[in-house]
């Protein structure tokens, strides 16, 4: 698991590999990230729009922006979370992850939130000790 907390929001990142969804033989890897965003401040806030850097193990980087997430802009009250599940292909079989998150809050303050950087590595992924 890897978590950040910025501004009261924490976002936690559950990335899981799927050899039934890759094809390491046609440099095909696939993953799938669940991604929890917890509101811990006093304020309601609305996810708006997301940000994507992805790096392969080559260096490509791959830069997506887009409306909310899976289709919602949701809201969360204080206490509240929530979950959704996505995935990443590459042709590499391993990469890194990491983004952010426009949010606005009850005073119509927008601000960014860090999606902490996360590893996508396959069994096939050769290990590096530094």
């Amino acid at each position: 698991m890897y978590t950040a907390l910025t501004d009261d929001i924490q976002v936690s990142v559950f990335p899981e590999f799927l050899a039934d969804r890759s094809e390491p033989k046609n440099d095909r890897y696939f993953w799938a990230y669940t991604i929890e965003i917890a509101n811990r401040g006093r304020l309601r806030v609305q996810l708006i729009s997301r940000y994507w850097q992805i790096t392969d193990a080559n260096g490509r980087v791959e830069e997506v922006r887009g409306l909310g997430v899976v289709g919602e802009q949701p809201v969360l009250e204080p206490g509240e979370s929530f979950r959704y599940t996505s995935g990443c292909p590459l042709a590499t079989s391993s990469g890194i992850m990491t983004g952010s998150y426009r949010m606005v809050d009850d005073t119509e303050r927008s601000f960014e939130v860090e999606i902490p950087a996360f590893s996508l590595d396959s069994p096939q992924a050769k290990r590096v000790l530094n």
